[in-house]
């Protein structure tokens, strides 16, 4: 079992000195204690993740204070990017990392953030598989036609020429029929538990495996990395008075995960119409259920049962999402633990 670090709720709203300590002092661990990589999301005109608009941006600077973590998207929505200049900024970064670049393809949520792109919201899983062939195929050195400001149609090649020969794809996949198409195109697969339990996705990984055997890919060869929040410490109690609070006021900033918590307890109603009142009450019955079935949030050994689960549902790598605590001195006397736990799976696996 894999470890990597993942991050999406650094808040942009505010200036602030150090706003990417964490992320730097974090990866600078990771890169220490033999996790596999770092991940950046890109997420845009929101407070919630506003420190990372460009995953690119975030990975060049990570290539600066890191020798051996993957640098990796998590996820880059392509159809709002040229894939052109999306290509050029990512071999800038797979030179300045020694070839440590992999990218996690989105197609994209928020109708907001299309006012970035050149084509409707709609229309954005089309895009993003034809422009994701126009990166691959530019990361290989070929050329593709594209028209100037008059019409006319001529061929381009990028600069600077990548070190890694192919570009290493991720699918970010939630449906089953996302599952399919990572496994029909051969890459790796990022998912989490946001919209669902470890049981639901399950029957989702064997359909990616039975897509790349299909398709003629090695299905053992590809990777599944499940996002989870993550915090982990020497004593249960501890951990959950430094979290409870936290966690509750994070969840408080996502639709979809409250929207799930009240399901999780047998509400079949939308939050929409919760006041404050209900909302902090829901948080205060349920967020424990929630931190145990869809999360590593506690010791090493209390976590290591899930972990088990985990891995035996066909998952290889876990992407730890480490930022949902709003203290970067508990996040860092953290890692150590998670690490541990790393370690002791390690261990186990070689047994």
């Amino acid at each position: 079992m894999d470890f990597s670090l993942f991050y999406f709720d650094g808040d942009g709203s505010v200036a602030r000195p150090n706003q990417y300590q964490l992320l730097i002092e974090s990866a600078k661990f990771a890169d220490a204690n033999g996790f596999t990589a770092v991940w950046t999301p890109e997420r845009h005109f929101h407070s919630f993740g506003g420190l990372y608009p460009n995953p690119a941006l975030t990975s060049a600077a990570l290539a600066m204070v890191t020798q051996q973590v993957q640098l990796r998207a998590g996820s880059f929505v392509l159809p709002l990017h040229d894939p052109v200049r999306a290509t050029e900024e990512w071999a800038v970064v797979d030179n300045l990392s020694d070839g440590r670049v992999a990218i996690a393809f989105a197609s994209g949520w928020t109708v907001d953030d299309f006012v970035l792109a050149r084509e409707p919201h709609s229309n954005r899983k089309a895009v993003m598989w034809r422009d994701l062939e126009v990166m691959r195929k530019l990361w290989r050195g070929d050329a593709v036609e594209r028209q100037d400001a008059k019409g006319k149609t001529f061929t381009v090649k990028t600069l600077p020429r990548p070190v890694q020969a192919e570009l290493p794809i991720w699918m970010t996949c939630q449906s089953s029929e996302t599952f399919v198409d990572a496994g029909k195109l051969g890459s790796n697969v990022l998912t989490s538990l946001l919209g669902g339990t470890l049981d639901d996705i399950i029957p989702k990984i064997k359909l990616y495996r039975k897509s790349l055997a299909k398709h003629g890919h090695d299905p053992h060869g590809g990777k599944v990395a499940l996002m989870i929040h993550t915090f982990l410490g020497n004593d249960i109690n501890d951990v959950k008075a430094k979290v409870t609070k936290p966690f509750c006021n994070y969840l408080k900033t996502h639709y979809d995960l409250l929207e799930n918590l009240a399901k999780g307890m047998g509400l079949n109603v939308s939050i929409k119409n919760f006041s404050e009142d209900d909302i902090d009450s829901l948080l205060q019955f349920g967020v424990e259920g929630f931190m145990k079935g869809r999360s590593l949030i506690g010791t090493p050994e209390s976590c290591r049962p899930f972990v088990e689960q985990i891995r035996a549902s066909g998952v290889d790598e876990i992407a730890c999402l480490i930022d949902f605590v709003q203290d970067n001195d508990l996040v860092m006397a953290s890692l150590p633990f998670v690490s541990k736990l790393q370690k002791q799976l390690t261990l186990s696996f070689h047994k």
